[in-house]
């Protein structure tokens, strides 16, 4: 039996409220970018490192858009009262 089948049988199974949350997952899970192969290999090896990545999974499984380094400039200096591009 193929995926698909399997998940409509379960898709039927579902009430109208747990078939909307499975929809919103997989919205989810199509804006959710694919990971390179380098981040996909990346092993934390000290104990700071392994929390960070942790939380760094968490953030992006709850759907957090991850800044990046130019964005993450911005954000301080605009929290500092610096620099603002009008």
């Amino acid at each position: 039996m193929g995926n698909e089948v399997k998940l409509l049988e379960h898709w039927r199974e579902l009430t109208p409220q747990k078939q909307q949350k499975v929809l919103e997952f997989v919205e989810l899970l199509k804006s959710e970018p694919e990971t390179t192969p380098a981040e996909s290999d990346f092993v934390p090896q000290t104990p700071l490192a392994k929390k960070l990545w942790s939380i760094r999974q968490k953030a992006i499984a709850a759907g957090l858009q991850l800044l990046n380094e130019d964005e993450i400039e911005l954000e301080l200096a605009e929290r500092r009262g610096g620099f603002r591009e009008s």
